[in-house]
């Protein structure tokens, strides 16, 4: 699913970009601004971050009687580390596993280029996936990547920072305003980009809309569509 679900992704992008710009219906980008600050607003339509997308996207599965059907996708996820030590068990024990025994640690070190230091910023919302995060740290080279509180600063440029806290709760994030700032600079490299469209439930309200259908048809395809 994950090219299917990056094309998504992107086309949501594009889809929002176009209504801001009145080369889409407006109200889509109404819809989605709306209760976002202003400050949000306005850093989700900085050039800086005008293509940015999610780099790691997870989709939430039932299995149906039709097959896999996907309720919701998830931006900032948890279970990173957790898959990761799954992927190593099963393995271990003679299993097939999806992308090998180390494809989700080889997959979330890649997402980061060459950046001498990752700081994976965890939030205290998020504080009960921290362990699994400082585990998939230890994995991949403590040296290189670190798992930081949010009130951590001690930033360098050409740093990258995974972020690990959701939009919704940046009041209970002393330092996440720094590292938009950095980031809007191009002085390190951030993902998630603060971007709420990508942590909005409605995407797949406009999925299904049917006067966006020709849109969705021309961006992803008919086989990426269906």
């Amino acid at each position: 699913l994950g090219r299917v679900l990056l094309q998504f992704y992107r086309a949501v992008n594009l889809l929002y970009r176009k209504s801001v710009e009145g080369k889409q219906p407006e109200w889509v980008a109404r819809w989605l601004d709306l209760g976002k600050p202003a400050d949000l607003i306005a850093l989700q339509r900085s050039p800086a971050f005008k293509n940015e997308v999610p780099r790691v996207i997870r989709p939430d599965l039932l299995i149906t009687e039709h097959g896999l059907s996907v309720t919701e996708l998830d931006s900032v996820p948890g279970g990173i580390g957790l898959t990761a030590w799954l992927n190593q068990t099963y393995s271990a024990m003679g299993a097939e596993v999806l992308g090998g025994t180390d494809g989700m640690l080889r997959g979330f070190a890649s997402i980061f280029g060459d950046a001498a230091t990752v700081h994976i910023v965890v939030s205290e919302e998020a504080a009960t996936y921290r362990p699994e995060m400082i585990w998939m740290a230890n994995q991949l080279g403590a040296s290189r990547f670190r798992v930081q509180d949010s009130r951590f600063s001690s930033l360098t440029d050409g740093d990258a920072v995974y972020r690990f806290f959701e939009l919704f709760d940046l009041p209970n994030v002393p330092n996440a305003r720094a590292l938009f700032e950095l980031a809007t600079a191009k002085r390190i490299r951030l993902t998630p980009p603060p971007k709420p469209i990508f942590e909005e439930k409605m995407l797949f309200a406009l999925l299904w809309n049917r006067h966006l259908h020709g849109f969705w048809r021309q961006e992803l395809g008919d086989s990426f569509f269906h």
